[in-house]
This record gives structure tokens, sequence and C-alpha cells, in this order.
């Protein structure tokens, strides 16, 4: 329950941010958030990340909805018990949710964080949640995943 509260959380946010851009910035219009760094740049993104598949909109519903469904099964049935590895995946399914409204509701994926220190997609809160969540699993598959034990090593192997 504390998970799926995580998740509305999450989306909420991303939503609240993104109902703020579109109310107060019009269509491609920049303000300076960190000058220097970042700026807001109000866009509409088509597509996936970098604006890959631009036009693409149910392909990538239907995507991201197994997927989804996928990440939520994996919680539900505790294939994933260590909580780095379930945050992880709270922090993606969060972010994932938050896209997917707008690709269902609006068409696009709503976008806004612009930075100006390095040639860089626009993105939004939904796609940080996405990304910090997937370096958050490599992570935990990488250091904390344990390989469920094999016949042969906790010894229920029948062999004669």
């Amino acid at each position: 329950m504390l998970y799926a509260a995580a998740v509305l959380l999450l989306v909420g946010l991303d939503q609240l941010v993104k109902f703020l851009i579109t109310t107060n910035l019009s269509l491609g219009s920049t303000v300076e958030l960190l000058p220097g760094i970042i700026r807001l740049t109000y866009v509409r993104n088509t597509g996936a990340a970098f604006s890959m598949f631009s036009g693409m909109r149910w392909p990538l519903i239907f995507i991201t909805i197994a997927v989804t469904i996928a990440l939520i099964l994996i919680l539900v049935n505790k294939r994933i018990t260590h909580p780095f590895g379930v945050w992880s995946l709270v922090f993606i399914i969060g972010g994932a949710i938050g896209n997917l409204i707008d690709r269902i509701w609006l068409g696009y994926v709503v976008d806004m964080f612009e930075p100006t220190f390095i040639n860089f997609a626009v993105f939004n809160v939904a796609d940080i949640f996405v990304v910090c969540g997937g370096i958050a699993f490599c992570i935990y598959f990488l250091k904390f995943y344990e390989d469920t034990p094999k016949p042969s090593e906790n010894g229920d192997n029948h062999e004669n």
C-alpha cells in the first residue's frame, strides 16, 4: 500500500509541474530557471526519449502499459523484495504512468527542463523518475540482487 501511495504521489508531482508549465508558459516559450545551467521551455514531445519514435503514439502507449503491468506484477508477486530494488521500480512505474497520462489524454508528452550547459533533450519530471529509477535498478541488480538458489546449492538435488 505504501508503494501504491508513493506511485500516486510521483504521478501527482509530475502532473502538477506539467499543469503549471502549460498554464503559465506558451508553447515554445522559455524562462531561465538557473542561468547557464537550466531553463524552462514548454515543448510537446510526440515521441519517446530524445523524440525518438515521434508520431508513434499508440505503439508507445501499448509498450508503456505492457512494461508498467510487468513491473507491477514483479512487485505484487514479490519477485523483488529488497527495498532498494522495490523503490527503484516504484520510481520507474510512477514516471511511466505520468508520461502515459499525457500520451493518452493529450497525444504528446509535456516537457519543460532544458539544460543550457550541454546540448541535451528537453525533459520532464516523469523522465527524471524513470531515469533515476532505471539507474537505481541497475545498481540494485549489480550490488544487491541475489540469484535464487539452485537445487544443488540448497540440498534439494535428488540425483543418485
